[in-house]
């Protein structure tokens, strides 16, 4: 089968390879997939540069987001037969509850989607939704849960009349905005392009603040919101944007720490959280129930991924650049 492979050792994005390798086996408890779409993370490009790594030990196939058909099951499916439609989850295999001190994510350090076929044990998959297609529900794996515990499961639950502040116009960015505004929030984003704003606001973002015009973006976020600040702030940035992040959020808000966008040297003061009775909530995507819970709101409020640009599968190369380059609104897809 045909696949893509990253090396052990980190080479750059001149080091993803086209390769084959045979068509793996549905072990007991196992389900054999046809990916028909994968999908591209900030953490995916990390991986390859070198910047974020797990210690290979093998090459590996990239990429924790996909989508595709059942083709064959092992000895003692019980959840899924063929014809299904699947999506992977991120990590395998943790349902629910605290994590399992032997949880592994897709892309590092197990192999990835971005292949023709993989196979994995039946807990590690999820029915795809109905509304959505391949390429759509391929987003959904990493970004989607990332945004869902963010808003809906750590700390306070985010409410109608509440402001969620998004960092970025990337995938976890652009599904808090959708799922903030099917909770009734309202949603600010930040960028340093006015063409990526008026595209938020197109997906319903009521206001924008261009940080390259305004560097002091945390005060343009106090003044849209009456000096009040927000009630949950999706901080992608990290230490380099976290005072600001702190400086934006309201009396009893959240500020959810997701990336490290802006890099990892910097500094920041919590008494901006104490005085504020605010919280800090470190995410992680998460486990199975919090992307069964997504795919609910997903199917009832209509929502659909926000796809960037979408590119063949001999063009995976091409997508990695641009997925480096940061020059799209949501997400990056690759299609077999």
């Amino acid at each position: 089968m045909k696949v893509y492979e990253i090396p052990k050792i980190p080479t750059g994005l001149e080091g993803l390879r086209r390769t084959e390798r045979p068509e793996p086996k549905p072990g007991p408890n196992e389900v054999l997939v046809r990916i028909r779409a994968a999908a591209l993370n900030y953490r995916d490009h990390a991986i390859i540069v070198g910047s974020y790594r797990y210690n290979l030990d093998h090459d590996t196939i990239p990429c924790s987001d996909g989508a595709g058909d059942v083709v064959a099951v092992g000895p003692g499916v019980t959840r899924f037969k063929v014809g299904d439609r699947v999506i992977p989850t991120f990590f395998q295999i943790w349902i629910d509850g605290l994590p399992p001190k032997n949880r592994s994510a897709l892309g590092a350090p197990l192999d990835g989607t971005l292949a023709e076929y993989i196979s994995l044990h039946e807990d590690g998959w999820v029915a795809m939704p109905r509304s959505l297609s391949y390429e759509e529900a391929a987003t959904l794996p990493c970004a989607g849960p990332t945004a869902w515990n963010a808003l809906m499961l750590a700390g306070t639950r985010i409410k109608p009349g509440d402001t969620v502040l998004c960092l970025g116009t990337g995938g976890v960015s652009m599904f808090a905005l959708q799922f903030a505004r099917a909770a009734g929030a309202c949603v600010i984003v930040t960028s340093s392009s006015d063409e990526k704003i008026v595209r938020a606001r197109a997906l319903g973002a009521s206001d924008g603040v261009n940080y390259k015009t305004h560097p002091d973006w945390e005060k343009e976020v106090l003044a849209l919101t009456d000096g009040r600040g927000v009630d949950c702030v999706i901080e992608n940035g990290g230490i380099g944007t976290l005072q600001r992040s702190m400086r934006s959020v309201a009396w009893g808000g959240k500020v959810a720490l997701i990336g490290v966008l802006s890099g990892r040297e910097g500094s920041a003061d919590p008494h901006d959280l104490m005085f504020k009775s605010a919280s800090l909530h470190g995410i992680g995507v998460g486990h199975r129930a919090s992307l069964e819970q997504l795919i609910q709101a997903i199917e009832v409020n209509g929502i659909k991924p926000v796809i960037g640009k979408s590119f063949p599968f001999d063009q995976a190369a091409d997508a990695f650049h641009l997925q480096a380059s940061g020059n799209f609104v949501g997400k990056i897809v690759i299609t077999m």
